[in-house]
């Protein structure tokens, strides 16, 4: 039988992808957005569905519904939208989710959380296991959001232990895929778009950091299992265990737009991690969840994707 699940953050890049899986399970869906990054465009075609409602409201500010599931993405997600305001990000991850599990705790439904591999900083562990604790600087220019999403599972974990709130903990690594914002700010928008536009791809430090990259209808999958998942098992890394440098990335790019743009080279940002892959030896016990789409073929739909965007 269908459940009524709340996505927070659901007009969002990952969130918009998230309402239709849901849809598509069967379930209804309750899709709430304060819209300063999530877009109305990402959903427009779900509006008119009776078993789809759009909810216009920022979760710093209580809320009450009747749900089943709860899965709480509501929060800026790039360097570029939270440090714009880097208190409001702060609030988000802290008063927001302090409502979200209120709202939990009163109607008794499962809450998932979407932290982020932020929590692990700078890791001087590699792959990141989630028995990892982290090496995060907590009064840098990033940790209005790092902090932000371990006071989140911090919060998470006592409504827990305090409440018996049955939640759920993702945490997310890189991921891409349609929907995202041209302006987003990102590694693979970054240089899709400027690819596309035909301007330099801009690297960051010499190019060997590494990152992971999981597709979006992957990502989706796996918080979908999660959810469905019928213990609580601490939080669990979901993402792409294959690694690729900037460089690497940034010339399979060039080679998907048949873009003649060069790279250029810019100084490292602040706290930029230099290694980041997700051991996701959990998922796939828990889960039985594993990556599926290659990184040329994602890539290749996200150039699609973006290519109308910016045509349109």
């Amino acid at each position: 039988m269908g459940k009524r699940v709340l996505v927070t953050g659901g007009a969002g890049f990952i969130g918009s992808h998230l309402c239709r899986y849901l849809l598509a399970k069967g379930h209804e869906v309750l899709c709430l957005d304060n819209f300063f990054t999530g877009r109305k465009s990402n959903i427009d075609e779900l509006v008119e569905r009776h078993d789809f409602e759009l909810i216009r409201h920022d979760i710093t500010e209580p809320i009450l519904l009747e749900v089943d599931w709860i899965y709480n993405l509501a929060c800026p997600a790039s360097p570029v939208h939270y440090q714009y305001n880097p208190v409001k990000t702060v609030k988000t991850n802290v008063m927001g989710v302090i409502n979200m599990l209120g709202l939990a705790k009163r109607v008794k439904a499962r809450i998932l959380q979407a932290s982020t591999s932020e929590v692990y900083g700078d890791p001087l562990v590699h792959p990141q296991t989630e028995s990892y604790w982290g090496h995060v600087n907590p009064i840098g220019i990033r940790s209005c959001y790092d902090e932000g999403k371990r006071v989140a599972e911090t919060l998470m974990m006592d409504y827990h232990r305090q409440n018996r709130v049955d939640i759920r903990i993702a945490r997310i690594f890189n991921t891409y895929g349609p929907n995202m914002l041209v302006d987003d700010g990102r590694v693979v928008s970054n240089f899709i778009v400027q690819a596309l536009r035909g301007e330099d791809l801009t690297i960051y430090g010499d190019g060997l950091q590494t990152r992971s990259f999981c597709y979006v209808d992957d990502l989706v999958a796996a918080l979908y299992r999660l959810m469905e998942s019928d213990h609580f098992a601490g939080p669990v890394n979901l993402g792409n265990p294959c690694e690729f440098t900037m460089l690497k990335l940034a010339e399979l790019v060039l080679e998907l737009t048949d873009s003649q743009s060069e790279i250029t080279h810019l100084p490292l940002p602040e706290d930029d991690p230099i290694q980041r892959r997700p051991d996701i030896s959990k998922a796939k016990s828990l889960l039985d969840w594993t990556p599926k789409v290659q990184l040329r073929e994602g890539l290749q739909q996200a150039v699609n994707y973006f290519r109308q965007v910016l045509e349109g």
